[in-house]
């Protein structure tokens, strides 16, 4: 039986670490804990995520959010001119605003690398029920 296919945005690696929002901390751990850990789903992020992560300013942060994609052995799939071209299109378009290319890339990996969901806390941009 095939996998579902999840992607992670850096949303969902940040919440492991969000103190100031102790429910979304708890929900995000349980879902590493109890769904990546185990391998029930075919969870993967991406070179963008692995990017936002180094843009960190703390580098305690940044080592914290970096194991977590080595403890969990998460593969990063690649942003692509597939992906950049799909990404530029969001953004002209204005489903999401020219400043904010990161999560517009975020859409368009998932999209051309056929994922089932999109996982994000981003209420904004990616996880809003009112974005086409």
């Amino acid at each position: 039986m095939k996998k579902t296919k999840v992607y992670l945005d850096t949303s969902v690696v940040n919440f492991l670490f969000a103190t100031d929002s102790p429910e979304f901390m708890s929900i995000t751990n349980d879902f590493f804990e109890n769904y990546v850990r185990v391998n029930i789903y075919d969870v993967l992020i991406s070179d963008i995520v692995i990017q936002e992560i180094n843009k960190t300013g703390s580098a305690e942060k940044k080592y914290k959010l970096l194991n977590v994609i080595k403890q969990y052995r998460l593969n990063a799939v690649v942003f692509n001119k597939e992906a950049d071209s799909l990404s530029n299109i969001y953004i002209k378009e204005k489903i999401i605003p020219v400043n904010k290319v990161e999560d517009a890339r975020h859409i368009a990996l998932a999209t051309i690398n056929n994922f089932d969901v999109l996982l994000s806390w981003n209420f904004k941009h990616l996880a809003n029920i009112n974005k086409k």
